[in-house]
């Protein structure tokens, strides 16, 4: 399982790429393992401002429907277009071409609850 060691995670299995204030988010290795072959990823959230722990939107696999949860308050100014047509693109690469959305952070304080690669690691068993 791939856990890349600069980025931060949430105990909800969404990773987060932090630069300045912006923060890139998408779900990790593990969550789209969980999930199967994702077949559509579906925001409605983007230029809007989602608190933290907020769903911003969902992922539908071939088995199920799963929420997506915002890590950290902030404004969701784009959206990965590129899932419309290649949603798989979650399942083959998580941390790259699989990112979903990018968002302007409100609050940088709330970096701090965050997990680290190694705390994340303790979660999943990995």
């Amino acid at each position: 399982m791939n856990v890349p060691s600069e980025l931060k995670y949430t105990k909800d299995h969404e990773w987060v790429k932090i630069e300045g204030d912006i923060a890139t988010i998408g779900v990790t290795d593990f969550a789209q393992s969980e999930l199967g072959d994702i077949v559509y990823v579906d925001v409605e959230t983007l230029d809007e401002t989602v608190d933290r722990d907020e769903v911003f939107g969902s992922v539908e696999a071939v088995k199920t429907v799963s929420d997506l949860f915002m890590p950290l308050t902030g404004e969701v100014i784009e959206f990965n277009d590129d899932l419309e047509s290649n949603p798989e693109k979650v399942n083959t690469d998580p941390y790259g071409e699989g990112w979903m959305i990018k968002i302007k952070i409100s609050d940088t304080s709330e970096i701090d609850n965050l997990l680290d690669a190694d705390a994340y690691k303790e979660i999943v068993g990995a």
